[in-house]
């Protein structure tokens, strides 16, 4: 199994350093035997693991193809080409950037781009689903910069455009975010176009969870309303663990220089061939296929999941997430998450709109179906994780009843193996 999957080096590598060679293989094992509800994780092709694994990471490539500070990068050049031009065709942008190393960094390049310290910016509240670097105190974002945070409305826990035009107008921001990591419904990209022309503001998007369903045509694009789009790449969109951004031509060259040299140095070449080698793969008919039965099975999921008892925010899901309020069963977004986690279950904890508790403690859980997706599961075996999820909460704290979860989970899993022998 080992050779098979980690290929013919890994026989070096467990005589070289057998504790991670283990953990490799457990983790592994992980993955194939366990469900996998992230919504934020996704299972690569073979093909991009390769790349991760591959020469290109010996490469040092400081600044642009064909602008480079070291010499040498005649192959990684062409690369980073063949990647920015992919990124292109597949959203109909202008512009694109690879290098940046997260989403994370992509946003701080965004910042850099367009703000300086102490301006104004209206982004999503994190406790209504927005991200870390959209304002929290405790990041970057909230300690740099005037945040101004607009929410969902409580009757409907969509976002609240009025509310989003007041702030606009009262506040002036300099750039407007629009995007989230536990909004399941879509956002309207042309009022909030509308909104960031009648104040003069920049307008962001932060795809990073739903660009891949962009990619493969299932839901509207923001790229030809927004100045920017920035987004990771190992979501949705099935490709390695980074960044990448977006733009419009007038922004080129603030992007690329708030990349580089603005926030980080050398690009990670091995992670820029394996975007390039995603971007491919989601430009195919059977990847647009894949995206369409994300939806659908998230759609079946939140379904299922209310039919044990607990509440789709907003009323359901139209993206590849579900959030939803588990109050109805007695038991807190932490207590399940943990439960869940003993079950076989990896999802998480995550605050609801208006939440009564802590966000250490949560009533809600956020479930994806990206990962599932990938592996071939469908609409029924949806209904059959919800079950698997509902009696984990319900009875996971119990170790017996946990392992009794654990192996049919292990049953549903072995009939749709990830990275098959």
């Amino acid at each position: 199994m080992s050779d098979t999957f980690f290929g013919p080096d890994f026989t070096a590598l467990t005589e070289q350093d057998p504790d991670i060679a283990a953990l490799l293989l457990t983790e592994l094992e992980r993955q194939r035997h366990g469900l996998q509800l992230i919504a934020s994780e996704n299972f690569t092709s073979s093909a991009v693991l390769t790349a991760l694994g591959s020469t290109l990471s010996n490469k040092y490539a400081e600044g642009y193809p064909g602008k480079r500070y070291y010499g040498g990068c005649e192959e990684v050049d062409k690369v980073e080409v063949i990647g920015i031009e992919r990124a292109k065709a597949l959203f109909g942008a202008e512009h694109a950037n690879l290098q940046p190393h997260s989403g994370a960094s992509a946003n701080i390049a965004v910042y850099q781009a367009f703000t300086k310290p102490g301006d104004t910016v209206l982004a999503m509240s994190l406790p209504h689903g927005g991200h870390l670097t959209h304002g929290s105190k405790v990041n970057f974002s909230g300690k740099w910069f005037n945040i101004v945070s607009y929410g969902v409305r409580a009757d409907n826990e969509l976002i609240d455009y009025d509310e989003l035009r007041d702030l606009a107008i009262a506040n002036k921001p300099r750039m407007i975010c629009t995007g989230a990591t536990a909004y399941p419904s879509l956002i309207d990209f042309e009022k909030v176009r509308a909104i960031c022309d009648e104040v003069g503001a920049i307008m962001w998007v932060d795809a990073a969870h739903f660009i891949g369903l962009v990619a493969g045509k299932a839901i509207p694009s923001p790229v030809p309303y927004a100045d920017v789009v920035s987004f990771t790449t190992h979501k949705v969109l099935r490709g390695p663990r980074g960044g990448m951004i977006v733009s419009k031509a007038e922004h080129a060259a603030a992007i690329d220089k708030a990349v580089f040299p603005g926030i980080q140095g050398g690009p990670i070449m091995s992670a820029v061939a394996g975007k390039a080698i995603a971007l491919k793969e989601a430009s195919e008919v059977a990847y647009q296929d894949y995206a369409k039965q994300v939806i659908l099975n998230a759609q079946a999921l939140a379904a299922g999941l209310e039919a044990e008892g607990m509440r789709a925010v907003s009323g359901g899901t139209q993206t590849h997430l579900a959030l939803m309020d588990i109050r109805s069963t007695g038991v807190t977004g932490k207590v399940a998450d943990e439960r869940c986690g003993l079950s076989g279950i990896t999802l998480n904890k995550n605050a609801i709109p208006y939440d009564p508790e802590t966000p250490a403690v949560t009533s809600g859980i956020r479930v994806g179906s990206a990962a599932t997706t990938t592996q071939g599961m469908g609409v029924n075996e949806m209904k059959q994780i919800a079950s698997l999820i509902a009696r984990a909460i319900k009875d996971g704290g119990e170790p017996a009843k946990a392992a009794a979860i654990a192996a049919d989970v292990r049953a549903l899993t072995a009939q749709f193996p990830v990275y098959p022998r």
